[in-house]
């Protein structure tokens, strides 16, 4: 197809979603040069949508306090009650906060034994806060000295350790980078600018994430140019080869700014892929929110990904111990999976650099599900149904998701749906024995010709207008659930 008709393909589709999709919304300029620069990256959306899983990594001087100033825990200040948004809850003086800098010295930090611990897990990539919120770098920025290579005690790139970690392992890295929100270097925020003009964001309040308390003394559009821009430059330049770019919050970011942003990745590194919040529509897939499963899948017009907390926070927080156990995170990712999308769970290593035990122990206990039942959720496509059975459950966000625990019991009659060209699958959480019914799989959906259990082999059935009735065996994968692959 010639790059001319693909453009006008292209173009009508997202015309056509920009009204179901705000997020997603045509861009603003430059719409013919990203369109043909998104087509581009077809290889790399492809390995996206067969990865499924990923590991989140948010680490900064944030690990320190773990969610504590001078006594106070942050759920005691404004939200979020994040513990990497503590010198904003706070309003913590740049130069104050700065001086975590000289405390952090990571000397548990261990590349190789994260890049294993993901590996383990059954995670297909990784992806690391190259610099947060905060402002501050975990790799030797050139442009800015608020990094670990010159403020820290530890001077270690730990960039460039996670990237050759992950390359020796076969484990693919990406990066995050909050390119709009700086509280050492990027001003107010253009808070200050938006409500002199009258303009509005599509937040109800419209300073929030800005420092306003002790903003920089330079313009927004200086940040940019001095730091935001070089350090993506800087960082397409020193570790090649990744996937794909975390970009985060892009309020009171202008289209052309977005498109500066995406174009610095793609004239280095074409094939990364980029999240939806570089703003303003140019992004090449879609997040629907932080620990939210989109309900609605007919107003999500990219690949997408929902990306979860271990506990109720991004950055380590010492006093949050409402960990997710292993049959939780099973849910969130056969949920997710199930409804075509991918899940990246996060990790917040400690300030000395160590990961949560509580991470460690049930990371392993669903890569050990995974390493039996992975051909279910690798490669799979979303079925006609995602799921059947009794049990509902909506996940609104982090603040939901902390407010109203995980609760919630999974039935026998519970199964969720994925699907490779003709094979089925259905997924169980719950150990049973016994005969089961997929009332989903019933005559209709095509004559069934053999069922496994995935980890054991295949096993006897019966398949009429009401379903199809499966005889498992004993013992079979008990703590956990179990696959069914149903081949027509």
């Amino acid at each position: 197809m010639q790059l001319r008709n693909m453009m006008a393909i292209l173009l009508v589709g997202l015309q056509q979603a920009a009204v179901a999709a705000p997020a997603d919304k045509i861009p603003e300029v430059h719409t013919e040069e990203w369109i043909a620069m998104n087509a581009s990256k077809a290889e790399t959306i492809e390995w996206f949508q067969d990865a499924k899983f990923g590991m989140f990594i948010h680490w900064g001087l944030y690990s320190i306090p773990g969610g504590i100033w001078d006594g106070v825990k942050i759920h005691e200040e404004r939200r979020p009650h994040i513990a990497e948004w503590i010198q904003h809850a706070f309003e913590i003086p740049r130069a104050e906060y700065a001086e975590l800098a000289t405390s952090f010295n990571p000397i548990h930090f261990d590349a190789d034994a994260i890049v294993k611990l993901a590996k383990a897990a059954g995670m297909k990539y990784l992806v690391i806060t190259a610099k947060h919120h905060d402002g501050f770098a975990l790799y030797d920025s050139k442009v800015s000295a608020f990094d670990v290579m010159d403020a820290t005690p530890f001077k270690r790139d730990i960039i460039r350790e996670l990237h050759e970690a992950c390359r020796k392992a076969g484990l693919d890295f990406g990066i995050y980078y909050s390119h709009n929100i700086d509280w050492a270097d990027g001003s107010d925020g253009r808070a200050a600018e938006y409500k002199e003009k009258g303009w509005s964001i599509p937040h109800p309040n419209l300073h929030f994430g800005a420092n306003i308390w002790d903003p920089s003394p330079n313009t927004f559009q200086e940040y940019l140019d001095e730091k935001a821009y070089p350090q993506v430059k800087e960082l397409m330049e020193n570790y090649p080869d990744m996937k794909c770019l975390w970009y985060d919050m892009p309020w009171r970011m202008d289209a052309e700014q977005s498109y500066q942003f995406y174009k610095i990745v793609y004239d280095i590194q074409p094939q990364i892929i980029i999240t939806h919040r570089i703003g303003n529509g140019f992004g090449d897939y879609s997040i629907p929110g932080d620990n939210k499963i989109p309900e609605n899948l007919d107003e999500i017009i990219k690949p997408w990904e929902t990306v979860g907390t271990f506990n109720n926070s991004w950055g380590f927080n010492g006093y949050d111990q409402d960990w997710k156990s292993p049959q939780e995170i099973l849910f969130w990712l056969i949920e997710i999976v199930s409804k075509g999308g991918n899940y990246m769970l996060n990790i917040g290593p400690t300030g000395l650099g160590g990961v949560p035990m509580e991470s460690v122990h049930n990371l392993e206990a669903v890569g050990a599900w995974l390493d039996v039942n992975g051909e279910a959720v690798y490669g799979t496509e979303k079925w006609d149904l995602t799921k059947e059975g009794p049990t509902t459950v909506n996940m609104g966000g982090t603040h939901a998701r902390e407010k109203e625990g995980f609760k919630f019991e999974f039935t026998a009659q519970d199964f969720w749906f994925t699907q490779k060209a003709s094979t089925l699958y259905a997924i169980s959480l719950v150990p049973t024995s016994g005969s089961v019914t997929v009332s989903s799989f019933h005559t209709g959906v095509g004559r069934v010709k053999n069922v496994e259990l995935l980890g054991y082999g295949t096993v006897a059935f019966q398949q009429d207008k009401k379903g199809l009735r499966v005889k498992l065996p004993r013992g079979n994968n008990a703590n956990l659930g179990y696959v069914l692959k149903v081949s027509r």
